[in-house]
């Protein structure tokens, strides 16, 4: 196992011609603000370059001074500390109460944490805001536990929608419900037949649609499955309402596309809760240009009240191309609000709908081997074309077919650029061959893993894919063993937000039901240190931070987390969030 001590030891490996103009003034307005220009990859300052010592603290003493705590610094040189003072944003001092008891002033707020534990900002490292904004806003089917009871949700929501207005929602599971099958249009049909209903799969890869929708979208007995995507067909080759992959975008692109007043205010409610869960900044995955000129104004206006680290969605070889030009958001000093200087591709589907790409056919679905979105060599070029252009990509990978041909595609960038420091990320990571986790490690790519994804899944995983391949599943202690660096998020609204889930499922590998007894695969389970790890100092190495954010020390971003209870492992799911602080402005307190 690589040791956090160890990890901070090593030295750190060395705008799109159709954007809109919206995004190209938010652009060039959140840089100018920020003082930042677009640098090339050699102008950007180095990753081991160590913080400058912070001036002296006015005479009118620190902003915030947290004393009597529990605080986990990350920082290996002082792993524990009873004290933190924050002064204009930054950590002034880390150690006991003489350690900050001079910066006490007039204006100094003293927050005295009686034992409660304080840690660096917590950073969810995949996950999808504005489809957080949406799902908060929307039908919730999340843990209904039958078809029936989706349908009825499905219709209850519709009262309240406006006439002919969509029905959308998230969160059906059919490895719930007693048939374990996926659920038909007649369902819904027989509640909602006048206006359209598409619903999603609680992992986002499979959709539900009525018959009206299916109409609109003009599918039939005679529409052929699209590249990368199935629609689901009963035994006369009628479609059933279920569309896979790719196949859903029949039905969604005629979902009217929301206005910037809508994208917005779903950036603002889910930003809310993110604050609220203990969540300082969130690697964004798959963002558009409107949501990105959202973003970006409420970046420079001071109205984001967490971090965004935005993955712009790869739509295609257009999009490789559009890297030569592109524009790019970084962070040079750590206090961005908003960055975008990397790119999210999809390379196979998720394994509760079996489009996850296997090597071998599904042990539960003889024949399927599941699906790839996009085709290897489009991958091969987008991962040449950023190591060129210096953006960071991450890839969506769940199969152990679609980890390796991501693995194949991240070599070709590195020999194309061997000197670049690329920090390529496999999003997801979820059944990797053994053989394969090792090249995690000598390719230098960081595995962004979600644990509560293990915890949902693994009373259907074995049937799946087979003990075998399961032992590749989930395996964040194998990965660490094999010196891989891994970041940590939850993937919502795949997943529930709060981080303290993922925590938890990380160092006991049950649910929230605390099952199964002693964990799923109980060998791979994380201490709480390497846990935390994982949701702060990993991700603020994956975003190009780590001189900056994910520790607590002097010359550091103030993002910290309160917690109302010292965190053990045996009291995860018990505790709660206490105060976020984000570049030391309190952006929540209970």
């Amino acid at each position: 196992m690589v040791s956090a001590t160890m990890r901070s030891s090593r030295t750190s490996r060395s705008g799109s011609r159709n954007s809109s103009l919206a995004w190209i003034a938010a652009v060039g307005l959140i840089v100018a603000g920020a003082g930042c220009k677009k640098k090339t990859q050699s102008e950007a300052p180095p990753a081991s370059e160590t913080p400058a010592e912070p001036d002296e603290p006015a005479k009118d003493g620190a902003d915030l001074v947290f004393v009597r705590g529990v605080i986990k610094t990350m920082d290996p040189d002082k792993p524990r500390a009873s004290s933190v003072a924050v002064k204009d944003g930054r950590i002034v001092a880390v150690g006991g109460t003489a350690a900050t008891s001079s910066l006490v002033g007039d204006n100094t707020r003293v927050i005295d944490l009686k034992g409660r534990m304080l840690t660096p900002g917590l950073v969810d490292a995949h996950a999808h805001v504005t489809n957080l904004g949406l799902a908060l806003e929307t039908v919730q089917l999340r843990g209904i536990e039958s078809e029936a009871k989706v349908a009825a949700a499905i219709a209850e929501a519709a009262k309240t929608l406006p006439e002919g207005e969509w029905v959308i929602g998230r969160g059906w599971d059919q490895t719930l419900w007693e048939s374990q099958e996926f659920p038909t249009r007649k369902s819904v049909d027989e509640v909602v037949d006048d206006r359209p209903v598409a619903v999603t799969r609680v992992d986002g890869h499979a959709l539900l649609a009525n018959s009206k929708a299916l109409e609109l979208a003009g599918i039939d007995k005679d529409t052929k499955d699209p590249p990368g995507g199935k629609i689901v067909r009963d035994g006369a080759g009628a479609a059933t309402g279920v569309l896979v992959d790719t196949a859903m975008k029949l039905v969604t692109d005629k979902i009217p596309a929301p206005s910037t007043e809508v994208i917005e205010r779903r950036v603002r409610l889910a930003a809310k809760e993110i604050a609220r869960q203990g969540i300082t900044a969130v690697h964004d995955m798959g963002v558009g240009d409107a949501e990105a000129a959202v973003l970006a104004r409420l970046a420079m206006t001071k109205e984001l009240p967490i971090r965004v680290i935005g993955f712009l969605s790869y739509q295609g070889p257009e999009t490789t191309e559009s890297l030569r030009t592109r524009e790019q958001i970084r962070d040079l000093d750590g206090t961005a609000r908003f960055t975008l200087r990397s790119v999210k591709a999809y390379a196979d589907g998720a394994l509760g709908s079996r489009g996850a790409a296997l090597l071998e056919p599904y042990a539960d679905d003889k024949g399927n081997t599941g699906l790839l979105v996009n085709s290897p060599q489009d991958l091969d070029e987008l991962a040449v074309m950023a190591a060129l252009t210096g953006w960071q990509v991450g890839v969506h990978a769940i199969g152990d077919r679609g980890n390796r041909i991501v693995l194949d595609a991240f070599e070709k960038a590195r020999k194309s650029k061997p000197d670049a420091d690329l920090r390529f990320r496999v999003e997801h990571a979820q059944v990797v061959a053994l053989e394969d986790i090792p090249r995690f490690a000598e390719l230098g790519v960081i595995a962004s893993m979600q644990p509560t994804h293990a915890s949902s899944d693994w009373d259907w995983v074995d049937a799946r894919i087979g003990p075998e391949r399961a032992k590749g599943a989930y395996a964040w202690r194998r990965f660490l063993d094999a010196g891989v660096r891994i970041a940590a998020g939850s993937d919502f609204p795949v997943e529930k937000v709060s981080p303290l889930l993922g925590l938890h499922a990380a160092v006991n590998r049950t649910g929230e039901d605390g099952e199964p007894p002693g964990g799923w695969q109980p060998d791979q389970k994380l201490t709480l240190d390497e846990a935390l790890e994982i949701f702060t100092v990993e991700p603020a190495y994956a975003s190009f931070v780590e001189s900056f954010r994910g520790a607590l020390k002097p010359g550091y971003i103030a993002d910290l987390v309160v917690f109302d209870r010292e965190l053990k492992a045996s009291n995860l799911l018990e505790a709660a969030v206490d105060m976020t602080v984000v570049g030391g402005d309190i952006v929540f307190e209970k």
